[in-house]
């Protein structure tokens, strides 16, 4: 038999709140509230790290940052470790990557065999955090807060002409898929870049928005002094104190994050109209890398562990999953295996050193007591972070930083810090130790400080003399293309229609 086909979409920033069963009704998105009908509905669902580098390291392998080594945005995905596009070629797939995935080293293609576009983000090590210097800002790379600010509308910009291209290349890959050259089955990943900031986005989408009621954030902006240390580092990191943020710009930037899901919507909507239209059946999973925070609290972007930045979409639509709601904590990291799981693709070989399980059987009653884990070691810290999400509680832990504990229940905004409440010890005392026995904050700190160190070396050094960037520059073979005359013309004509004949 057969092994199904695959299509994953990834987004880029889009906050998992925000779908809390499918796309939120007010939520200008039919596409994916079709594909959500269909859909295993992961509710709480949560990026390995809230990055997009380290996030998306993780979830192509279904390992940690601990493990990858990938920490940040400038961190090395090494080419030894398998990722989903590895295990799927190696069972029979033809595997191909339309967009971003953020890859840093040399290897740009991580076990796809084609890569459409290149990526927007170099893949060098230049955006190398260093935790020798807490506190300092890279002022020519690190978020700075004049996304918002900035806010509004246009027609074209650095990341729509990305993700129009992103569109375009997996729509022109399917109906290529579809005229039945390659028998192999096969796995696209189309992953665009939006809603990732800057919040710009094109009118249309922007006016569907003028009324919305939810431009302002729930929970209001908290003064500096009240922000837990992880946050203030995200304000220091964001450089808040150069800007002087109104509701008005707070509006008009969630305006047009809620317009930029509607284009994605749009994407989304001509890829799946393609697969239809050619008549593919495919297995499709619907996912980010981490969200983002939109001003809650006054934090945005990303790099948090609060639901906002750590939360995210995730929802498969699978012939053997049954569509409806599953709100038992997940990761993007199960993936990995999941997708194995469906289809029929061993993972004997490196099972030991995967952290993700198949979170399939969920969707049929399968209950599952595993925590869900997550890192962050990039800017905005100055040592490694680590988190749990168990049952209604989230633990946060740093070694520089006094202890986090949410009820997720009773406090789904995060408003009360219980770690030092009495009444929680025994929960507090019970996750910490969780904690320790998984991570040794110490080692973990050691092994980021060396690759950081080494990685600044290496980068500075490649930049004198002669520079020969890593960045993926897409193959088109112009002498295969169209029409040339080693080709028969009627053969070819035949070839390339879809469906043949009539």
């Amino acid at each position: 038999m057969k092994r199904p086909n695959i299509l994953i979409v990834m987004v880029d920033q889009l906050n998992g709140t925000l779908f809390p069963d499918g796309p939120a009704d007010w939520l200008h998105a039919p596409h994916l509230k079709r594909l959500a009908a269909r859909s295993a509905r992961y509710t709480t669902a949560y990026t390995a790290s809230p990055l997009c580098a380290p996030g998306r390291a993780a979830f192509m392998t279904g390992q940690l940052p601990s493990r990858t080594g990938v920490y940040d945005n400038a961190a090395e995905f090494r080419s030894d470790i398998p990722t989903y596009a590895h295990h799927l070629r190696l069972a029979g797939y033809q595997t191909c990557l339309s967009g971003k995935m953020h890859f840093v080293g040399p290897d740009q293609l991580h076990g796809f065999e084609t890569r459409l576009t290149t990526d927007i983000y170099p893949a060098d090590f230049g955006w190398t955090p260093d935790y020798r210097n807490p506190g300092a800002r890279i002022d020519w790379w690190y978020h700075n807060m004049g996304s918002v600010t900035g806010a509004g509308v246009a027609e074209i910009t650095n990341q729509m002409e990305y993700d129009d291209d992103v569109a375009h290349q997996t729509c022109q890959k399917l109906y290529d898929l579809a005229r039945g050259a390659d028998d192999r089955p096969w796995c696209v990943t189309a992953s665009f870049t939006h809603p990732h900031d800057p919040y710009v986005a094109r009118r249309r989408f922007w006016d569907i928005y003028e009324d919305c009621d939810h431009l302002m954030p729930e929970i209001a902006a908290l003064p500096y002094a009240q922000q837990d240390k992880h946050s203030k580092r995200l304000f220091d990191a964001n450089d808040w104190r150069s800007y002087t943020i109104s509701d008005d710009h707070i509006r008009r930037a969630r305006r047009a994050y809620f317009a930029n899901i509607s284009y994605l919507d749009e994407k989304i909507g001509q890829i799946l109209q393609v697969l239809d239209d050619t008549g593919q059946q495919a297995i499709v999973v619907f996912l980010s890398d981490h969200g983002d925070m939109l001003g809650e609290r006054g934090l945005w972007f990303k790099m948090s562990f609060y639901e906002g930045s750590a939360r995210v979409p995730m929802m498969i639509a699978a012939p053997d999953l049954p569509a409806g709601r599953i709100d038992t904590p997940v990761s993007t990291i199960d993936l990995l295996p999941t997708l194995a799981g469906l289809a029929g693709v061993p993972l004997d070989a490196v099972m030991p050193w995967t952290d993700g399980t198949d979170i399939a059987p969920l969707a049929l009653g399968v209950p599952r007591d595993a925590p869900v884990a997550m890192e962050y070691a990039a800017e905005g810290s100055d040592a490694p972070l680590v988190a749990l999400r168990y049952g209604e509680w989230k633990y946060i832990r740093c070694a520089h930083d006094p202890d986090q504990l949410y009820n997720l229940a009773a406090d789904p905004h995060e408003t009360r810090n219980l770690a030092s409440d009495p009444a929680h010890r025994g929960t507090l005392n019970a996750l910490r130790a969780k904690s320790v026995a998984r991570w040794d904050l110490d080692s973990f700190d050691a092994d980021v400080r060396a690759s950081q160190a080494r990685r600044l070396v290496v980068y500075e050094a490649l930049r004198r003399g002669g520079y020969y960037p890593w960045d993926h520059q897409p193959l088109q073979k112009a002498s295969e293309r169209y029409m040339r005359n080693h080709m028969d013309l009627n053969r070819l004509e035949d070839a390339q229609r879809f469906p043949r004949g009539g």
